[in-house]
């Protein structure tokens, strides 16, 4: 489990991306550069990173499924993916 801060601090960059969005894509339109600097830097899309809904982690992040291998793995054990099967050979 990922720390609470940290989970909570990458909703809170989600928040400010959304929040900029329209102006930051006005801006870039306009090639307003020095605008587009002042505004904050978490209104950047790039530093947003992907974490697995369940418990945060941010590496081994499945897209897909917007979990991290480790969940996926339980819950695929646990038949709670639907066309997901373990497989044996």
């Amino acid at each position: 489990m990922a720390k609470k801060s940290k989970v909570i601090k990458e909703l809170q960059r989600q928040a400010t991306v959304a929040k900029y969005a329209e102006k930051r894509m006005e801006l870039k339109k306009n090639k307003d550069y020095e605008g587009l600097s002042k505004l904050p830097r978490n209104a950047s899309p790039t530093r947003l990173h992907n974490r697995c809904q369940i418990s945060g982690r941010p590496r081994g992040y499945l897209r897909k499924y917007k979990i991290s291998r480790i969940a996926f793995r339980e819950l695929a054990h646990k038949g709670q993916i639907p066309g997901i099967t373990k497989s044996s050979w």
